[in-house]
């Protein structure tokens, strides 16, 4: 199913813009880096993975069932994104830069990778 094709590259991706980011960030800021990294990579990969689980789960339901549950989980991820950083605004024990620019990659090859994986997947056309 390219859905989880797109799933598991998306996965892959995170992790290897994770590591690496922790390698530069550590190098260039120490702890508060990877503190920074840690939390970027955990925002943007669960931001853009979580969409693709909410469709794996409610594949065999109906559309409007998928609809709705991917709106709810995209309403859950904002309210969690704005607690969150509302929560760490005044804290001091992360990187801001690191956190932002973590954010950013990571979303952006993470959902790179899973349009990626998605198009060049091979699936069977009956028409």
């Amino acid at each position: 199913m390219p859905l989880k094709r797109g799933l598991r590259l998306g996965i892959r991706a995170l992790i290897i813009a994770t590591i690496a980011s922790l390698v530069l960030w550590g190098a260039i800021a120490g702890l508060p880096g990877l503190s920074g990294v840690l939390l970027g990579a955990g925002i943007g990969g669960s931001f853009v993975l979580f969409t693709a689980v909410s469709v794996l789960l409610t594949a065999n339901t109906t559309p409007s069932t998928t609809m709705a549950v991917v709106l709810g989980s995209w309403l859950l991820k904002i309210t969690l994104l704005v607690l969150v950083l509302f929560a760490i605004r005044d804290l001091d024990f992360y990187h801001t830069v690191s956190l932002f620019v973590t954010v950013v990659v990571v979303l952006i090859l993470t959902l790179g990778t899973e349009v990626w994986a998605i198009v060049t997947s091979k699936v069977t056309f009956v028409g």
